[in-house]
C-alpha cells in the first residue's frame, strides 16, 4: 500500500512540474518563430491573431468580402469597363480596379442600409432598400466618370499649346523623344502625364506607333485621336516628324478657334431660359410694380 501511494505521489509530482514549465515558458520570437511556422508547429491564423495590425485583421478581410461581392453582381466585362475608366481619368494614385471593386461593395451595403433605415420593414422598405443599394453600387461609377469627363476636356484644352512646343522643338533640332521629353517636363496638366507615360512606354521596349496608339485608346477626345493617327501613320509610313506636327499644330489651332466660336455661339441660347425665370420677373416687379400700385391706388380713389 506503501509502494502504490508512493509511486501515485511522484507521478503527480512529475504532471505539476510538466504544466508548470509549459506554462511559464516564454513565446517563440524571432528566428524560431519563422522556423516554427515553416514546420507548421504553428497556426497561420495565431500569428495573424498575435502579430499583425487591427487593420489587416478587419480592413482587409471586409474589403475582400466587399470586392467579391461587387464582382458576383456586376455583368461580364466589368473588369475592363473600370480599368478604361481608369485610364481617361489618370489612373488616380488612391485608387485603383481592386479598391475600387472593394467600394462599390461597401456602397451597396450603406446604400441598402440607409434605405431600410428610412423605409421599415415593409414593401416601401423593400424598395427603398433595393433603391438605394443601386444608387451606392452606381455612385463609384458615376464619380469616376465624371473625373474622367473632366480630365479629357483638360486633355483638350491643353493639347494646342503642348503640340505647338513639340514642333518647335523638332524644328529647332531636338529628336522626337527628346522633344517629347522636354514638353512633358515644361507643360503642366494631364497632357504632361499623358506625354511621360508614353515615353516611359517606349523606355520598356514599346515602339513608337504602340506607344502612341495606346494614348489615343486612353482618350475619348476627337483631336488627340487625329493627332495620334496622323503620327502612327507617319512612323509607318517613313514620312518628316517635323512636317506631319506643323500640319497638325495648324489643324489643332483651328480646332480650338472653332470650338471657341461654337461655345460663344450658343451662350444666347444658354442664358435665355434664366432671364426668362430670374431676371425678367425681377425687372417687372421693379419697373412695373410702383406703377401698378400707383394706378391701384388711382382706380381705388374712383370707386369711393
Amino acid at each position: 500500500m506503501l509502494l502504490w501511494v508512493g509511486a501515485a505521489s511522484l507521478a503527480t509530482s512529475l504532471l505539476l512540474v510538466v504544466l508548470a514549465l509549459g506554462s511559464g515558458s516564454a513565446p517563440v520570437t524571432g528566428t524560431a518563430r519563422s522556423l516554427a511556422l515553416i514546420e507548421g508547429s504553428v497556426a497561420a491564423h495565431d500569428v495573424a491573431r498575435a502579430e499583425l495590425a487591427a487593420t489587416d485583421r478587419l480592413a482587409r478581410p471586409f474589403l475582400a468580402a466587399m470586392r467579391a461581392l461587387a464582382l458576383r453582381l456586376s455583368p461580364s466585362g466589368s473588369a475592363a469597363r473600370l480599368n478604361r475608366s481608369l485610364d481617361r481619368a489618370g489612373n488616380p494614385p488612391a485608387w485603383s480596379l481592386q479598391r475600387l471593386l472593394a467600394v462599390k461593395g461597401a456602397a451597396l451595403l450603406v446604400g441598402s442600409g440607409v434605405g431600410l433605415l428610412f423605409g421599415g420593414i415593409s414593401l416601401r422598405g423593400v424598395f427603398l432598400l433595393l433603391v438605394g443599394g443601386a444608387v451606392g453600387f452606381h455612385l463609384p461609377d458615376l464619380l469616376l466618370h465624371n473625373t474622367g469627363l473632366r480630365r479629357q476636356e483638360e486633355l483638350r484644352k491643353g493639347l494646342a499649346d503642348a503640340l505647338d512646343m513639340l514642333t518647335v522643338c523638332v524644328e529647332a533640332g531636338q529628336g522626337f523623344d527628346a522633344a517629347l521629353s522636354q514638353v512633358a517636363r515644361s507643360v503642366t496638366g494631364p497632357v504632361a502625364g499623358e506625354f511621360a507615360r508614353v515615353l516611359q512606354e517606349i523606355q520598356i521596349g514599346r515602339s513608337r506607333g504602340q506607344a502612341f496608339a495606346s494614348l489615343g485608346e486612353r482618350s475619348t477626345v476627337p483631336e488627340i485621336k487625329t493627332f495620334v493617327s496622323s503620327l502612327v501613320q507617319a512612323d509607318r509610313l517613313g514620312l518628316p516628324i517635323g512636317g506631319v506636327l506643323r500640319q497638325q499644330a495648324q489643324q489643332m489651332r483651328l480646332v480650338r478657334r472653332q470650338r471657341a466660336e461654337e461655345k460663344a455661339q450658343k451662350v444666347p441660347v444658354k442664358i435665355l431660359f434664366p432671364m426668362l425665370l430670374g431676371i425678367f420677373p425681377a425687372l417687372f416687379i421693379v419697373i412695373i410694380g410702383p406703377g401698378a400700385i400707383r394706378m391701384v391706388a388711382t382706380f381705388s380713389g374712383l370707386q369711393q
